[in-house]
């Protein structure tokens, strides 16, 4: 899947409501968890706290969690997105302890109030399902539950559970940031931008230019962000999301990027780090069948503007073609 504009329309949704089963938890949560001990038959419980709030004109959404563990306080963050080809959702988990590793999704859907999302996976070699269960939902409450299968799905062992009550809860998970994970707090908050992108057909270039809108918030405590964009074209507004997390150990930050076309797939991240007050993000892809090098380049970054260009390179960074350049000014 090409990173290249990373256009990310939303059609038409055939199941109106389907596309709203996770409205329920928009705002702010408390959480009781239950979770059980790797290895033994020993439960944990501990509190936490989660906000959530929607995206891409709710056809995605993500959910910001501070839990606040025996083993010590972490953040997580869960991204969902809704394909209505499949009429299913893809959900996503990021932990702030392997920032730079996005899983695979587990995948599924709600029927009669319940949501059940599948993933498959391996444990010492075996073979295994994983299972996240929605229940219990009413305005201020519900109920979610992980728990895995060895026996292809014949019988389910719960491993953790969550307990939400609407609500804050005063517990302060906040930790030192490490200086690297300051790198983007110059983008946030609300932006105009003009996007100019290059237009490929039947070996002809050509420049086209468009107006967008981007907002971006910290999460994972402020080591992470998450940015959301609609892009104004003739044919119709676009939107996309873009992740960022910082690895404080590896000293750079990941970047994935959600695109609308295929909401349930995510490429790789670019990766990199800012130096000398320049961003540079490097991350493979493929495109038209062939392996090809990208590169974001953040520059002229000022409290009131930014510059963000993609590139591609189909000769190992050799040489770097640009092909789409934002030129962000702070909204008012």
């Amino acid at each position: 899947m090409s990173l290249f504009l990373a256009i990310a329309l939303v059609a038409g949704v055939p199941d109106a409501s389907a596309v709203h089963d996770f409205d329920f938890q928009a705002g702010d949560w408390r959480v009781d968890h239950r979770r059980l001990k790797p290895g033994t038959q020993e439960w944990i419980e501990f509190d936490g706290t989660v906000s959530n709030r929607p995206l891409i004109g709710g056809a995605a959404n993500l959910e910001d969690h501070a839990l606040d563990a025996p083993s010590g306080a972490y953040r997580a963050v869960g991204l969902r997105a809704y394909d209505a080809k499949t009429g299913e959702w893809a959900i996503w988990w990021l932990d702030s302890r392997y920032p730079s590793l996005l899983g695979a999704p587990v995948k599924g859907r709600f029927e009669s109030g319940v949501g059940r999302f599948y993933a498959d996976y391996e444990q010492d070699g075996q073979p295994m399902q994983g299972r996240f269960l929605w229940s219990d939902i009413t305005s201020t409450s519900a109920r979610w539950e992980q728990a895995a299968s060895s026996d292809g799905g014949k019988t389910w062992a719960p491993n953790w559970i969550m307990q939400l009550q609407r609500g804050t809860r005063s517990a302060d998970t906040a930790t030192a940031l490490d200086p690297g994970a300051r790198g983007f707090d110059f983008l946030h908050g609300d932006w105009r931008i003009h996007h100019r992108y290059l237009r490929i057909k039947d070996g002809r270039r050509d420049w086209q230019d468009s107006e967008g809108t981007m907002s971006c918030r910290p999460v994972l405590g402020g080591s992470g962000n998450v940015e959301e964009h609609a892009i104004h074209l003739t044919s119709g507004t676009t939107r996309a999301v873009g992740l960022r997390s910082y690895d404080a150990k590896a000293g750079g930050w990941s970047i994935w990027w959600l695109d609308g076309r295929a909401p349930h797939d995510i490429d790789a991240p670019v990766q990199g780090r800012f130096e000398d007050g320049v961003g540079t993000f490097y991350g493979e892809t493929t495109i038209d069948d062939k392996p090809t090098r990208v590169r974001f380049v953040w520059s002229r970054i000022t409290p009131t503007s930014a510059r963000w260009e993609q590139a591609y390179s189909t000769d190992a960074g050799k040489t770097w073609e640009t092909n789409w350049v934002m030129e962000l000014r702070r909204a008012p």
